[in-house]
């Protein structure tokens, strides 16, 4: 009887958490199928060509240069590399690097004065706050200085390009942004991580951004929705950020926020100001011009991060901004899907739950000799549909992932799909407890991992 008892309560979880799990994977699987076939519609139409003729309309380098700002926190491992690169590898007259640094961190100071020394385009600029604060508050520290050179030295920079101390830049990215940034008031680069041999964690990166940075951030764009920056590979106009700073209060970045990077895109776009992303190939060598860096390659640190991006945009972003306009049906419809983040990965933990579950109704079943309960409840239509559109999911990811970065790494991504919902499943429970710390009054700092800088040699560009 007892058995019987427990047999039966076991049924009727596995039943429920199924039909939970399934409707829950249902709208959101046709949330997703509808941005791909926006995106198809789009590329079909000719939206995927090339505009090589673009840099021609960059004007000639004048007396305004582009800055780079890096906000650099205990990245002596990465910063001295990275220097050295960007500027051997920038294909532009008139640009010059900030760095920001704190003056407890003297490993990075010297590193960094280091290719300083060398390159008066290098200027580091050592905040009177021991670190860390924030990105932001870095980036705030940098802003003051620049500020305050263009006083001192009679100039104006032209554009804010932002870059991490991990980033592999571009060569024509300067140029890009030349040519397009009188017109737009921000222009954001595709990001693409680079693929660490053997790591399923860092693979699962470059498969996500090759969807969001391939489709998702394109159907953004085409909406005409704000457009959230990456925090690395994006430039903005001067008179943006100087907007930006004098409507709060002299700082343009947002130190109390855990993403600014995706607050400042949304509110660019509050301010009707155009925001542009833009995939172009380099008319010289065909390589994409973009952002290229090593992620995170281990379970804990990837945790780390994403927790860090969940909270930032799924709980505490949704308090600080909002929704968009009344009728930005494009806007909203992007919103949502920022923030369905933490719902995902609920259906997602009881679907593995389920999983589990009817293993263990099998298994009871065949030990007992019972018979097992048929639910016809919504169950065959709804399990075939769900199951198409997994199927429909992981032939998107393996397209997007193929188109990026080949065939093989395209085949890897199926497991790496698995992967990613791991570290997601990871990191939500530490998301929430970081959102309750900060709902608690605690202050927000830095929570970064460590980098790793490429062998440049062997990448595209």
């Amino acid at each position: 009887m007892v058995w019987d008892q427990v047999i039966t309560a076991i049924d009727a979880l596995v039943r429920e958490t199924m039909l939970f799990a399934a409707a829950g994977l249902l709208i959101g699987g046709i949330d997703d199928v509808l941005v791909d076939l926006c995106f198809l519609g789009w590329y079909l139409h000719g939206g995927g060509g090339r505009t090589p003729r673009l840099f021609h309309a960059a004007p000639p380098p004048g007396d305004n240069p582009i800055i780079v700002f890096i906000a650099a926190w205990d990245e002596v491992a990465v910063i001295g590399a990275m220097l050295t690169a960007a500027l051997a590898r920038f294909d532009h007259a008139n640009y010059r690097i900030y760095v920001g640094l704190y003056p407890n961190d003297p490993a990075t100071i010297a590193a960094a004065r280091a290719v300083a020394s060398i390159d008066v385009r290098v200027r580091l600029v050592v905040g009177d706050t021991p670190g860390p604060t924030t990105k932001a508050g870095c980036l705030n520290t940098i802003w003051r200085a620049l500020c305050d050179d263009e006083r001192r030295q009679r100039f104006r920079a032209r554009a804010i390009v932002l870059h991490d101390a991990e980033d592999v830049v571009h060569p024509r990215e300067l140029a890009l942004f030349d040519a397009l940034i009188d017109r737009h008031a921000v222009v954001q680069l595709p990001v693409l991580p680079l693929i660490r041999a053997g790591s399923l964690v860092s693979g699962h990166y470059a498969d996500e951004f090759a969807y969001a940075h391939g489709v998702q951030q394109v159907v953004r764009h085409r909406l005409g929705a704000a457009m959230p920056l990456a925090g690395t590979g994006c430039a903005l106009r001067r008179d943006i950020v100087a907007r930006l700073a004098e409507d709060r209060g002299g700082d343009p970045f947002d130190a109390t926020s855990l993403t600014e990077d995706y607050e400042m895109g949304l509110r660019i776009g509050e301010l009707g100001q155009s925001s542009l992303f833009v995939r172009l190939r380099d008319p010289e060598d065909g390589s994409l011009i973009a952002i290229r860096a090593y992620f995170p390659e281990t379970l804990v640190a990837a945790m780390r991060q994403k927790a860090r991006w969940m909270t930032g945009i799924a709980l505490a972003g949704w308090d600080r901004t909002g929704w968009a306009r009344p009728h930005a049906l494009g806007d909203h419809w992007m919103r949502m899907r920022d923030r369905r983040a933490l719902l995902s990965v609920l259906v997602l933990a009881v679907a593995y739950a389920a999983i589990v579950l009817w293993g263990v109704s099998v298994a009871l079943h065949e030990v007992s000799g019972r018979r097992g309960a048929d639910d016809p409840r919504l169950a065959t239509w709804l399990a075939m549909a769900t199951t198409m559109l997994l199927i429909w999911r992981l032939a998107m990811r393996i397209a997007c992932t193929r188109r990026m970065y080949g065939r093989a790494e395209s085949w890897r991504s199926i497991p790496r799909f698995f992967i990613g919902n791991v570290v997601a499943l990871a990191a939500a429970p530490l998301a929430m407890i970081r959102y309750l710390r900060l709902l608690r009054g605690h202050a927000v700092a830095w929570d970064k991992t460590s980098h790793a800088f490429p062998d440049v040699a062997t990448l595209p560009a």
